[in-house]
């Protein structure tokens, strides 16, 4: 596959990802290679990794905890504290082998460290390598509010490998497949047509490709999100607060970000509907797509109360709005959209019958 390439770096894939990285680290003497992972890509994808470099390079591996819960500044610390303790200076390397935790975690630890190292990142999910590996944006959680601290900073590249894809439960590929639903939502009804075929995760490269290409003409024209780059929050901004709630809630079982953006999406479909005149059709489509992949979330009234109390935490907020991205139409978006409350329980009506 052909290499896509942003304002400021490069996305390459599978053989041509490793190619690039040995070019990228034979020309720069980087110091030092310090490889991110957690438990899981330690065991399953570093032995791959590492197996590719062609160089001999002063490299040191450091593990953090898997999962949401840990994408916290406290794991910052940590990593800070080895990267210091293992001798690392403004000449050394981040490499950020894992999936969105890592990749954001990482990036934004790189992005702080001594004012700012290289970093690189390397996905290993689905998740990761649709989204939260492309575009720049980095950082952690304030608690259990999502990304709340963080900066754009761009990596030097990024290196698509879908032989990790394999390493994957089923569910951890149908959350990274909502994100790739989300861009045929916001940006193109083909690629929507297209996805609702896929009756399983073999031979998705081209798609994944397509997903990337749209994600990184959308940062092209915007950034740093001043505009159109909002779009990429569609399903977010409901879907951020249900997955902050049940991330701190004692009494639900975790859902994965794909999980709760899915309900999410079809949450902001319905306002979407009210507000700018989605189609029904459309709108039950989108409900059907998303409740015949993804397990329909038992809500109870104390927990919509909870979760819109969330809402007030929304990076996209300003001036004591809460801004929504909707849907005209699928492909057609609108952003800055304010709704009116009593939508909202209309809206996880819609969503549970």
């Amino acid at each position: 596959m052909e290499s896509i390439t942003t304002s400021e770096y490069a996305v390459h894939f599978n053989d041509r990802a490793f190619e690039a990285l040995n070019a990228h680290l034979a020309k720069t003497g980087y110091s030092k290679l310090f490889i991110l992972v957690d438990e899981n890509t330690h065991e399953h994808c570093l032995p791959t990794f590492l197996a590719q470099l062609s160089g001999d390079y002063p490299i040191e591996i450091i593990e953090i905890e898997s999962g949401e819960m840990h994408k916290t500044i406290d794991t910052c610390t940590q990593v800070w504290g080895a990267i210091s303790d293992l001798d690392g200076d403004r000449k050394s390397l981040m490499i950020n082998l894992g999936g969105g935790v890592v990749t954001d975690l990482g990036g934004f630890v790189a992005s702080a460290y001594k004012r700012g190292i290289a970093f690189i990142n390397v996905p290993t999910t689905l998740l990761a390598m649709v989204d939260a590996s492309i575009g720049g944006k980095t950082g952690v959680d304030l608690g259990s509010l999502k990304n709340q601290i963080g900066v754009i900073n761009q990596p030097q590249m990024v290196l698509v490998v879908t032989d990790f894809l394999q390493t994957l439960e089923g569910r951890q590929l149908h959350s990274g497949f909502a994100e790739m639903l989300k861009h045929g939502l916001i940006r193109d009804q083909a690629y929507w047509e297209s996805l609702k075929l896929v009756s399983d995760f073999q031979d998705i490269d081209q798609l994944i490709y397509n997903s990337i290409q749209i994600k990184n003409e959308v940062v092209l024209q915007d950034p740093t999100e001043q505009h159109l780059r909002k779009i990429l929050n569609y399903g977010h901004t409901l879907g951020h607060a249900i997955e902050s709630y049940f991330l701190e809630s004692k009494e639900h079982d975790l859902l994965l970000h794909g999980e709760a953006i899915a309900v999410g999406m079809v949450l902001e479909a319905y306002l979407s509907s009210v507000l700018e005149g989605l189609s029904k059709p459309a709108l039950n489509d989108i409900k059907n797509t998303f409740l015949s992949r993804y397990e329909q979330v038992d809500f109870s009234a104390a927990d919509i109360d909870q979760i819109l109390d969330l809402l007030k935490f929304d990076k996209k907020n300003s001036h004591g709005n809460i801004n929504f991205v909707l849907l005209r139409g699928i492909g057609e978006t609108a952003i800055d959209v304010q709704v009116p409350h009593q939508l909202f329980a209309e809206a996880f009506a819609y969503y549970k019958e």
